[in-house]
């Protein structure tokens, strides 16, 4: 009934009814990469709660993470979020 694309851009959408994933999204955005730490003090958030988050962004493909050392350094994945609105 509804294309590849639609669902998928629905499913992207459901990442917005959390405020901490966008809050998330948004530091990213301006900060280019950054730690799970790094967003607990600047979000105010318990460190589960960000890791929880940062799973499920980094499972529909929105954010990756590099590990760097004993940390996973995150960052947004601009190709995978500008793949999802094109035909």
């Amino acid at each position: 009934m509804f294309t590849y694309l639609q669902n998928d851009i629905a499913l992207f959408a459901n990442v917005f009814e959390h405020p901490a994933r966008v809050a998330i999204l948004q530091k990213l955005f301006k900060m280019n990469t950054s730690y799970c730490g790094d967003l607990v003090n600047e979000i105010g958030l318990a460190q589960s709660t960000i890791s929880q988050h940062l799973k499920e962004l980094k499972h529909l493909g929105l954010i990756k993470g590099s590990v760097e050392e004993t940390s996973i350094c995150y960052y947004i994945n601009t190709c995978r979020l500008m793949s999802r609105f094109k035909e």
